[in-house]
């Protein structure tokens, strides 16, 4: 398989951590392979979908669309630096969260790259444990009009911070896999949600996930929420929906 760009990817991408209101693709533009292969796997393990390029002028092209909630920039990239793709990223969209790594410690760059639209900046070398830190607090900070992190309807409630769920009280045992697809359902509660969507959501895009896949996550999900008052309906040919048990 090949990431974004035909660069090769770790194989380790996951599905998307629920913060900022769904689950969370996440961009990693960093020309320095061990390293990227290092963050992909490791953000992957926190159960985000990933996506690595390893230039300036794919990072560009990659964000030109609206599947990103999170962009991790290095400076120092070929074909297009990373000053310019935070430029061209601004002036398409505003909003994106934007984490500059960069071994580049002068505080007049700090200072560009923030007046430039990033968020946060870490000099290399890090540890992974702060990445992940900053990564969390990025999202937490980017929710739209300060979303709350708890989703409720009937008697299953779902954390967006700790990605977890229960019911009455009673925490439900899900994989990351089903923790994702329900809360890509959560947030389109009572409308129909394709398969397609749901791929699209919390897979990075060379992550080969069948549809089949979905119907089997979908599958145990009904069974572990029932009880809830709320259950995933099945409109083939369109996908599912999240619902109360009575409607």
């Amino acid at each position: 398989m090949t990431g974004l760009g035909g660069h090769a990817p770790t194989g380790h991408t996951g599905e998307g951590a629920a913060l900022g209101g769904r689950g969370v693709r996440i961009l990693i533009t960093e020309d320095d392979g061990p390293l990227a292969e290092a963050l992909q796997f490791s953000l992957a393990q926190s159960g985000y979908a990933v996506d690595w390029v390893a230039n300036g002028a794919a990072a560009d092209e990659a964000l030109k669309g609206d599947v990103f909630g999170l962009l991790i920039l290095d400076l120092g990239l070929p074909k297009l630096d990373g000053f310019e793709v935070l430029r061209r990223l601004r002036r398409r969209n505003a909003t994106l969260p934007v984490l500059i790594l960069s071994g580049r410690e002068k505080p007049e760059e700090k200072v560009l790259g923030l007046d430039l639209g990033a968020d946060d900046y870490i000099v290399k070398p890090f540890s992974l444990n702060e990445l992940q830190a900053r990564v969390r607090a990025l999202l937490r900070r980017g929710q739209q009009g300060g979303a709350a992190p708890t989703i409720l309807y009937g008697g299953l409630e779902f954390d967006t911070v700790r990605r977890s769920a229960s019911i009455q009280g009673k925490t439900l045992s899900l994989s990351s896999h089903e923790s994702g697809v329900l809360e890509v359902l959560l947030h389109r509660f009572g409308r129909v949600v394709s398969k397609e969507q749901i791929l699209e959501q919390l897979y990075s895009y060379d992550r080969g996930v069948s549809h089949n896949a979905i119907e089997v996550y979908v599958h145990r999900l009904r069974r572990k929420i029932s009880g809830g008052g709320v259950t995933v309906r099945t409109l083939y040919g369109q996908g599912y929906i999240l619902d109360y048990v009575n409607h």
